[in-house]
């Protein structure tokens, strides 16, 4: 650590430093009446205002105040990931976020209030993912982590950080800042729940690193007293600067022993003659002498707007803050360039080429996304299979239970042609002398067919059944049913109305359930027609007499006896691989931003494109893996209508699960937190299930609902796969290309919107 004489002679040469636009290369921050509002139209609310800022470089500069005054708001500005709504801030002579200016990038070392690292690495694979971030070699992270072990006093580099105690953690999130040795360090509260001893020994490696002048830290702590070893401390209260100087000075200035006294006096002198809410504040603040400070440190003409409304102050209550009465305290002075200080020379700004707008991702950061991905997904096997397996166990549960003909179906009789329950129907054989013909009826239908009858004396007596909802529908036989058919079948045309009503079965049906009663109609009327044929050729008659003018040959595709499961299951393979992307990838991105780790990794460098990318890589392999093994359980196992090309439906099916990674890129971009993710996901199931053509044709929809459809991004993919399945068509055909045409519209869509919310999506 620098002799106390040496540290002051640098204090005085950091504020003797000339400031004006010129030098602002000179400089590593530099913030001009910057102004930065929250809240709504109706409520607002100041979080920055009129704010100035220098920091020269080679500076520590201890940036202090209460919470919610606006530090991490004003450091959130200078790393490029908030913007400013009015004034200037140049970093490292060049405004955040453009090219070649490294920042957000490498030259930044950010160390945010959160922990900000993954749990399942280990403290050396957490170094390694950031070292290779800021292109680092292997063997120089290897190099770097036991010295920062033996710097920080952490446990064995091999140790995971999720059992580390939570200072240990913010030590690592430290050591992973000060790896790359960037030349700008922003560490907000980074000693906080640190011992003294290890506290010591941070701010002596702060301090030896600014020595040569290229590196700048900004910091932030809530222990006021430990920034004496800053060169230049900023004091700052409800969104104003109070005071930009040496801590020495201020000391000195206000004739008091510690910083904690400068503040509190400061804060008094901000709040004099504002009306308070407190009477116990006010009695506190009355009895504190503010001194009289030397003509000209007191910059008057830092005045607060009159639009500020109130500010929160220090002491709990709320303060109205008027041009007449709230002054910005600096007892900085004005800049003097007499005898400027020994400054490092001017860096040379970036080269930006046109080259380098082509370059979309960096070799360096891509490879340290998906390495960090694809060792969470190690590190997370349970979670994994469970994520693999669980698309197999929905594709089993359809081709368990949607799509069969119902079993069981009770179905209550009263056959007048018996004396129930003193007769039953006699086991006869089926003939033209057969007298009783009700029976054999009921007995083809109940073996051919899965319709359960019971039988019951009156009709009353079945409806009640029907009614109790323990039956599905009453059959009434009339007494004489074999004689007047055998009438209407010998006379046709001249039957009787008598015995047409007489041989004329009637059904009373629970229709509340239209699937049961189509199930229902198709058994009694087919099991009629196919019993009828079967007693004409046992008579010897020609069996096609009695059959329907209209013969149905067998299908050009499809089978004779349609399965519903084949109808829907293009459909919900496709919903499945594509909704089971979007909630792993939108998991997976809120996961990282509400832990910190994605806003870390933007500011380190890494671009949205590369991180989509990156992600889109890693996701796919999973994906991929869960296509495999849905198709293998549809058509493998279950034995689904399979007639096309195989590497035509897993590249479609493929497809939809990366269009659903994209949808999912843009629901964690658009929305904040897991409950917001999880409506909005749900908001978006219900109707492309149902509008799609999963569950019903697309002919049957509203007109209007029909072009809403259309454009759906699983639409055409469903009539495409299934085209595919039950047809056998290739992709040459104009149904099924369209589906591919349509998935990759989306595609290109999805990641558009994301890569743009990603940029764009700053306070």
């Amino acid at each position: 650590m620098e002799r106390p004489s040496d540290l002051e002679l640098r204090r005085q040469q950091f504020k003797t430093q000339p400031s004006t636009v010129q030098t602002r290369r000179q400089q590593a921050v530099c913030v001009r009446r910057a102004c930065k509002k929250y809240g709504t139209k109706s409520n607002p609310y100041v979080i920055l205002d009129n704010l100035n800022m220098t920091v020269p470089k080679g500076c520590i500069y201890g940036l202090l105040g209460a919470s919610g005054c606006g530090k991490t708001t004003l450091l959130n500005c200078i790393v490029g990931r908030k913007r400013l709504n009015s004034g200037e801030l140049w970093v490292l002579g060049g405004t955040p976020g453009s090219r070649g200016s490294g920042v957000p990038g490498p030259r930044v070392g950010y160390m945010p209030q959160e922990i900000a690292l993954y749990g399942e690495f280990t403290i050396r694979e957490t170094l390694k993912y950031f070292g290779w971030i800021s292109n680092m070699t292997t063997e120089e992270v290897e190099a770097k982590v036991d010295f920062f072990v033996n710097l920080l006093m952490l446990p064995d580099a091999d140790r995971q950080v999720k059992i580390l105690s939570g200072g240990q953690q913010r030590r690592v999130s430290l050591a992973a800042t000060l790896l790359h040795e960037p030349e700008l360090l922003i560490l907000d509260e980074p000693t906080v729940g640190v011992d003294p001893l290890l506290r010591n020994n941070i701010w002596s490696h702060l301090v030896e690193i600014t020595k040569n002048g290229r590196t700048t830290v900004i910091i932030t702590t809530h222990y006021i007293d430990e920034t004496r070893q800053a060169h230049l401390i900023g004091l700052m209260r409800g969104g104003y600067f109070l005071a930009e100087e040496s801590p020495s000075r201020l000391i000195t200035q206000f004739g008091v022993q510690s910083l904690e006294e400068v503040f509190l006096k400061l804060s008094v002198m901000q709040n004099m003659g504002k009306t308070r809410r407190s009477s116990i504040a006010q009695s506190v603040t009355e009895s504190i002498v503010v001194p009289e400070l030397p003509g000209g440190t007191v910059n008057q003409a830092a005045v607060l707007d009159d639009e500020v409304g109130e500010i929160s102050g220090e002491f709990g209550e709320s303060v109205s803050v008027t041009s007449r009465t709230g002054r910005r305290v600096s007892i900085a002075p004005e800049p003097s360039a007499e005898h400027p200080p020994e400054l490092p020379p001017d860096d040379e700004p970036e080269e930006v080429t046109f080259k380098d707008y082509l370059k979309i991702v960096k070799y360096n950061h891509m490879r340290a996304l998906i390495w960090k991905n694809f060792l969470w997904m190690w590190r997370n096997i349970p979670m994994m299979m469970f994520i693999i397996g669980l698309p197999v166990g929905q594709a089993i549960l359809f081709c368990l239970s949607i799509g069969h003909d119902p079993v069981g179906i009770k179905v209550s009789v009263v056959n007048q042609e018996i004396d129930y329950p003193n007769e039953h129907c006699p086991q006869n054989v089926l003939g033209c002398n057969n007298t009783k013909l009700s029976c054999n009826y009921l007995d083809f239908v109940a073996s051919n067919y899965s319709i359960e009858w019971e039988f019951e004396t009156t009709e009353s007596a079945a409806r009640k059944r029907v009614e109790s909802g323990k039956s599905w529908a009453v059959v009434v036989v009339p007494h004489n049913f074999t004689d007047a058919l055998w009438v209407r079948v010998e006379e046709n045309r001249d039957a009787p109305t008598s015995d047409l009503l007489a041989s004329t079965i009637s059904v009373y049906q629970d229709k509340s359930n239209e699937n049961i009663a189509s199930f229902l109609d198709r058994d009694l009327l087919f099991g009629f027609q196919r019993f009828v044929g079967s007693l004409f050729e046992s008579c010897g008659w020609n069996p096609n007499t009695f059959q329907l003018p209209i013969a149905f040959k067998p299908p050009i595709y499809g089978y004779e006896n349609p399965d519903f499961t084949d109808f829907a299951a293009p459909g919900v393979i496709l919903t499945i691989i594509f909704f089971m992307a979007v909630a792993l990838t939108s998991g997976s991105m809120i996961m990282e931003r509400n832990e910190g780790i994605l806003e870390r990794s933007l500011v380190n460098g890494i671009s949205g494109t590369e991180l989509l990318f990156s992600q889109i890589i890693t996701q796919f392999v999973i994906m991929f893996g869960q296509t495999i093994m849905v198709l293998l359980v549809a058509f493998a196992l279950f034995n689904l209508t399979q007639q096309g090309n195989w590497i035509t439906v897993m590249a479609l099916t493929v497809l939809a699960g990366v269009c659903g990674m994209c949808f999912g890129f843009v629901v964690s971009c658009v929305c904040d937190n897991e409950r917001s993710a999880t409506y909005m996901a749900l908001g978006s199931f219900l109707p492309i299930v149902m509008l799609c053509g999963i569950i019903w044709p697309i002919e049957a929809m509203n007109d209007y609902l029909k072009i809403v459809s259309f454009i759906l991004p699983l639409t055409q993919a469903t009539d495409s796969l299934r085209c595919v399945l039950a047809r056998g068509w290739g992709v040459t055909n104009s149904v099924v290309y369209g589906g591919f045409i349509s998935l990759t519209s989306w595609i290109f869509v999805f990641l558009t919107i994301s890569i743009l919310v990603l940029k764009f999506k700053k306070g």
